[in-house]
């Protein structure tokens, strides 16, 4: 006895298992993203995007977060390109957060580095005049190092013009000048070698008879001081000897208070100018002790003031 087939019943099994497979594809195809909700940013870069392509891959320190969905000019701004990305909810954007461009080893396909985010910082929100969040941009190594090696050339090429201008023929002749120059002079500082070596010679006795001199200056000196200690002491002496014979005269009597009268005033000038000597003694010293070369070289004229007449 044969089965009947049920047919409606095999058709239906097929175009179930059919939609099923093509679901699965589609879900495949567009990674899961039924199940992920993505949020939409924005990135302003002021460099070329080449090498980054719609889909490329958003990573936050490495790891996959989204995708590139959309790449435009500025209308505003050519030499700015608009990058929007799609990242998924729930990545931890923040105001701190910065996209960089990079590469993947040595194809050259770019992708979109995240960067930053300190816990502390607030999420990243639209700001009025943008529909979306905005995500600030930092350059990409290769921009850096064309600017670097930008700023290298310019100096270099400075560099260059500089040492042209120091090499220039006026330059060189001036220099071949100067050389002669020296050369001439030392020729003559070597004919001139035994006059030199006299004239040194010469300092050396002159130095050797300044401390010679400057001995001898200390012991007058001292011979000075003791001079003036003497007078000093002479005339302590003679005060002495006055009040003495003002005692005697005063026991002597009458007559002989005659003879003091007479003869005291001379003694009292004496004294002074004792004193007087002493003083300029004295000060004699003091004088040579600050300028010994005062006594070699004699009293240098003091030069008239402001305002003042040089006499002749």
């Amino acid at each position: 006895m044969e089965n009947k087939v049920n047919f409606a019943v095999v058709g239906a099994f097929v175009i179930g298992l059919a939609i099923v497979l093509v679901a699965g594809v589609l879900w495949l195809v567009s990674g899961g993203s039924w199940q992920k909700k993505y949020d939409l940013y924005l990135a302003q870069e002021d460099e070329s995007v080449a090498g980054l392509n719609l889909n490329a891959p958003v990573k936050y320190n490495g790891v996959a977060v989204g995708k590139v969905q959309q790449i435009e000019l500025d209308a505003q701004r050519p030499q700015r390109v608009n990058l929007t990305f799609a990242i998924e909810r729930g990545t931890p954007i923040r105001e701190d957060t910065f996209a960089v461009l990079k590469t993947q080893g040595l194809t050259g396909i770019a992708y979109v580095e995240l960067s930053g985010g300190e816990p502390d910082s607030p999420l990243l929100r639209a700001t009025p005049g943008n529909a979306i969040p905005v995500i600030r941009t930092r350059p990409s190594l290769s921009a850096r190092l064309e600017n670097v090696l930008t700023t290298v050339l310019t100096k270099l090429d400075s560099t260059s013009n500089n040492i042209n201008a120091i090499l220039s023929a006026e330059n060189q002749t001036s220099f071949r000048n100067t050389l002669a120059d020296l050369a001439s002079v030392a020729h003559t500082v070597a004919g001139r070698k035994a006059d030199l070596d006299s004239g040194i010679a010469s300092a050396a006795k002159t130095f050797k008879n300044t401390a010679r001199a400057t001995t001898d200056l200390d012991a007058l000196i001292a011979q000075l001081a003791s001079s003036a200690a003497a007078v000093e002491e002479m005339g302590k002496a003679v005060t002495r000897t006055s009040q003495s014979t003002g005692k005697m005269v005063d026991a002597a009597g009458a007559g002989v208070q005659r003879f003091t009268q007479d003869t005291q005033p001379e003694l009292e000038r004496l004294l002074g100018e004792l004193g007087v000597l002493a003083n300029s003694l004295r000060r004699l010293s003091e004088q040579i002790e600050r300028n010994p070369s005062g006594l070699l070289l004699g009293r240098k004229t003091i030069p008239a003031g402001p305002g003042e007449s040089q006499k002749p």
